[in-house]
């Protein structure tokens, strides 16, 4: 049987709360999820039905991939819906310029390109990040400088950022992990003083704000990302963000093999080094009509993380992600939280996670620590990164790049997935009774 919050604030209120000490749990008397038996364990599902599918498609959707493909100007050279998307974007996002990349790694490494980061160079970067912010760096042949997290919000721990700046740091990139905010008033006033560009990796903050400015409008270039899971979506594809003209032009050309901005798709000439990392017409005419319901999306999705944000609020051992104050809407890519097993009988997270989903509320145990994954070493031991640094620069930077918040972070983190919120505020109550009934029967969930 559902649960309402408001039930299960009057319960708590008429009966005695079970809050215990270590190992023990908080089940208001009488609730229903005192009572009922884990799904894990053979009992009833709390929810039966699927949170919606991702990405929703639409008759607008459909009917403007249709134009695309009979026009047949598929490739960015050949029509203007590239174009259409980038004006479009942003005066969205209020931002001068916009370019169209193949996807949010595109966009990275073009910023990258275009500050002129190279070897020799450091870029300060944060752990707890998909793995593409820190590949980018590599493709440049520089150093990924980790700063350590900041475990109430998942977030680079922006006053740990100055005391890693060296001679040589090119670039500062934070993230907005989960459609939440960094600390950008830290990181813009360290990275003034020192005179270091700043690119902010928005790849999963559509339309998330700082003191109401939209994130990737303040660093010198800012990036996102329309894979197939971001919460505007063209399948792939990225943007890059700025209003420094001089290094759009640099930008731009990078993206399609060095040709110049105002220079015509068949002119063979070339004033720079550059990839092919072009949206093509189908994505850009897509994100363009996916816009039309964004808003309304994020809307939705925010009332929902605020509801559900009150509710885990009330479950000792659940710790819902902080937002800085500066952070004036939080995208809400990711719901994140972190898991104390001690609150819960001592049951494993990964256990958790496993009854969670039993109880038909999918889940993520979230990333691992980057600055410990096997790629930067075998990255390290290639014949490019030995002949730009010494043995005795890497050991170093293996010694400076421990990263023990993160490390925590990486180990309690859970993470819930932003259409689970464009559903209503009866869908949130069965994920808060989901976990206060595995948190009811933990102590047996953990002997199973």
């Amino acid at each position: 049987m559902e649960m309402k919050r408001r039930d299960f604030i009057q319960t708590a209120a008429a009966g005695t709360a079970a809050f215990a000490l270590a190992g023990a749990t908080f089940v208001p008397k009488g609730a229903s999820a005192a009572t009922a038996k884990p799904a894990l364990l053979g009992g009833p599902k709390v929810r039966t039905e699927p949170f919606p599918s991702w990405p929703m498609i639409e008759e607008n959707d459909e009917k403007a991939w249709m134009e695309v493909l009979r026009e047949r100007g598929w490739c960015r050279t050949q029509g203007e819906r590239g174009a259409q998307f980038e004006k479009a974007y942003a005066e969205m996002m209020g931002a001068k310029e916009c370019i169209a990349t193949a996807n949010g790694t595109s966009a990275l490494f073009c910023s990258l390109n275009g500050l002129g980061v190279g070897p020799g160079d450091e870029v300060i970067v944060p752990p707890y990040t998909f793995v593409a912010t820190i590949n980018v760096v590599l493709l440049q042949h520089a150093l990924p400088i980790f700063v350590d997290s900041d475990r109430e919000t998942s977030q680079i721990d922006a006053k740990k950022i100055e005391e890693k700046i060296t001679e040589n740091t090119r670039c500062i990139i934070p993230v907005h992990l989960g459609g939440n905010v960094a600390d950008m008033d830290a990181v813009l006033t360290i990275a003034a003083k020192h005179n270091i560009p700043v690119i902010e990796d928005a790849c999963q903050a559509h339309l998330a704000e700082w003191k109401g400015k939209k994130v990737g409008t303040m660093g010198k270039t800012g990036c996102f990302s329309f894979q197939v899971t971001k919460n505007l979506s063209g399948g792939e594809g990225g943007a890059i963000l700025s209003d420094d003209s001089d290094l759009m032009d640099r930008c731009y050309a990078f993206h399609t093999n060095g040709r110049a901005r105002r220079q015509g798709s068949y002119h063979f000439t070339y004033g720079q080094q550059g990839s092919n990392l072009r949206m093509t017409e189908f994505q850009s005419t897509l994100l363009v009509q996916q816009m039309t319901r964004l808003e309304a999306q994020t809307k939705t999705r925010t009332e929902n993380a605020n509801y559900l944000t009150q509710q885990l609020n009330e479950i000792p051992g659940i710790r819902v992600a902080k937002m800085y104050d500066g952070c004036t809407r939080n995208a809400y890519h990711l719901f994140m939280f972190r898991y104390d097993p001690e609150r819960f009988a001592g049951l494993p997270r990964n256990k958790f996670m496993k009854a969670l989903s039993e109880e038909g509320i999918p889940c993520s145990g979230g990333y691992s620590p980057l600055n410990k994954e096997p790629f930067l070493e075998n990255t390290f031991k290639t014949r490019g990164y030995q002949r730009i640094y010494s043995a005795e620069q890497l050991k170093k930077w293996a010694g400076e790049n421990e990263c023990p918040e993160n490390d925590k972070l990486c180990e309690e983190a859970v993470w819930f997935f932003q259409s689970m919120f464009l559903t209503g505020r009866t869908d949130m109550d069965q994920i808060a009774e989901a976990i206060r009934k595995i948190q009811a029967n933990a102590a047996d969930l953990a002997k199973a």
